[in-house]
């Protein structure tokens, strides 16, 4: 397997050792922009819906099976993605992510029904999810460990802002053309991103030399070398030499990500996700409804809905500043239990202002989490020749969560009010923080070499 990697001194090593360089901000921003493209065709769907509705397209029926056919597609394409970005590589299956997502908006801009559109919204979700568990996936395979968590957080930052554009794109383009605009610039957008992802974007070397594609990794890593004036510059020989012990071959089954090592990963990825998803789309969604059920007329609710979310962008912003400085693990767990402590005395205010400020900071204090969960942590406990797969199938679970918990919410908010939708999530998010705190592992300053080592090594080790 890959224990050797971490003990060796030849091109992975190298690769660790290495300043950040353009390479490394290439890298970036072509990673964070297919990101953000696929985050405004996600973000739009809102937007697309308020426009059905009013041209007599749509209802709240119809609605539902838009919005879920999206979270089926996110399930799928987790989980297909996954699999393809370990088997073939990493470029390869993020364009074709971007592919299955920008034909399928292209498609649906020219749609003739609400059935056809609703098939071309669960299409553009296998891509979109894929790329989602690509995009962060990946990136975590090219930055020095010492500084991942912080570029890790500021790819989470250019993604969510994503929700911007799109309302600023829809407010443009819905008023004077119609919602078919959105879904055609949206489509043309990522096809301007796929062009650029292949031309610009490297493969991982990672996972090239894990693969036993040596000579190609250590092109890869002589080129960063010359960019960065590293002096240690690498033959494939050399490489041979030194990581000889490599195996590219993996015979890892699905079975093993749900037993020993693999499993108490997938078990910390899945509860750091599921925690994720259960809080931002239990607050984020149904806060203006929870504001008009305590008595807040719609206007006001809005209103004090939209000062909220201004704590979203400070939240990830927050995220690239501190997700260094903590124990990863300790980290993610207090915040998860943050968030369930200020949801329930959030839910308990009746002034508006204490509403207001309060909310406000449970808001950034959900984004710092959401940017260590899905962009920072989640990616970072699997071994480089299983991570797509672990992390697709992690993410799949956390997608469950989110297609459920809006049910979950209704009826308690409907049979028992809003104080018993903050417990019910709080008693939920207090059960991910405690196997956080038991069962995770520490990831921050390690390699993704030294992530190959068995967790029970790495819990010994630090």
């Amino acid at each position: 397997m890959c224990e050797d990697v971490m003990e060796s001194k030849g091109a992975l090593a190298k690769l660790e050792r290495m300043p950040v360089s353009r390479w490394h901000w290439k890298t970036f921003w072509v990673v964070g922009f297919a990101l953000q493209f696929n985050g405004i065709l996600n973000s739009s769907g809102n937007s697309v819906l308020a426009d059905l509705v009013d041209r007599g397209w749509s209802n709240n029926y119809w609605n539902a099976f838009f919005s879920s056919a999206m979270m089926v597609g996110f399930f799928v394409g987790s989980l297909v993605a996954g699999s393809l970005g370990d088997k073939i590589g990493r470029k390869k299956t993020y364009e074709l992510c971007i592919v299955v997502f920008a034909s399928a908006s292209l498609v649906a801009a020219f749609a003739p029904g609400m059935v056809f559109l609703i098939v071309c919204r669960g299409l553009m979700g296998i891509g979109m999810g894929g790329g989602i568990v690509l995009g962060y996936g990946s990136f975590t395979e090219f930055i020095p460990a010492k500084s991942r968590g912080m570029w890790s957080a500021r790819i989470s930052l250019l993604g969510n802002l994503s929700p911007l554009i799109a309302a600023i794109l829809a407010a443009i383009l819905i008023p004077t053309l119609s919602w078919r605009a959105v879904f055609a610039v949206g489509s043309a957008l990522s096809f301007v991103m796929l062009f650029v992802v292949h031309l610009r974007l490297d493969e991982s070397p990672r996972w090239l030399i894990n693969n036993g594609r040596v000579e190609e990794g250590i092109a890869i890593i002589n080129k960063v070398a010359r960019e960065s004036g590293f002096e240690e510059v690498l033959s494939p020989d050399q490489v041979l030499e030194d990581d000889e012990e490599l195996e590219p071959d993996d015979d890892t089954k699905l079975w093993d990500f749900f037993h020993g090592d693999l499993g108490r990963r997938t078990l910390v990825a899945t509860a750091t996700l599921v925690a994720m998803n259960l809080s931002l789309y239990t607050i984020t969604q149904w806060v203006p409804t929870i504001f008009v059920n305590q008595g807040i007329d719609i206007k006001n609710s809005l209103q004090m809905s939209m000062i909220m979310m201004i704590g979203a962008p400070v939240g990830v912003y927050i995220s690239t500043l501190i997700m260094d400085r903590f124990p990863r693990k300790i980290l993610g767990a207090v915040l998860i239990v943050l968030v369930a402590v200020l949801g329930f005395i959030y839910a308990n205010q009746t002034s508006r202002t204490a509403i207001l400020l309060i909310g406000t900071v449970m808001i950034i204090v959900l984004y710092i989490y959401n940017s260590f969960s899905s962009a920072v942590y989640a990616p970072e406990v699997w071994p480089t020749k299983q991570k797509m797969r672990g992390l697709g199938i992690a993410n799949s679970i956390g997608r469950v969560t989110a297609i459920v918990s809006p049910y979950l919410v209704a009826w308690l908010l409907t049979e028992f009010g809003v104080v018993a939708v903050f417990i019910v999530l709080g008693a939920l998010l207090t059960l991910c923080a405690v196997i956080l705190a038991v069962f995770g592992i520490e990831t921050r300053g390690r390699t993704c070499e030294e992530m190959s080592l068995d967790s029970d090594q790495l819990s010994s080790t630090r």
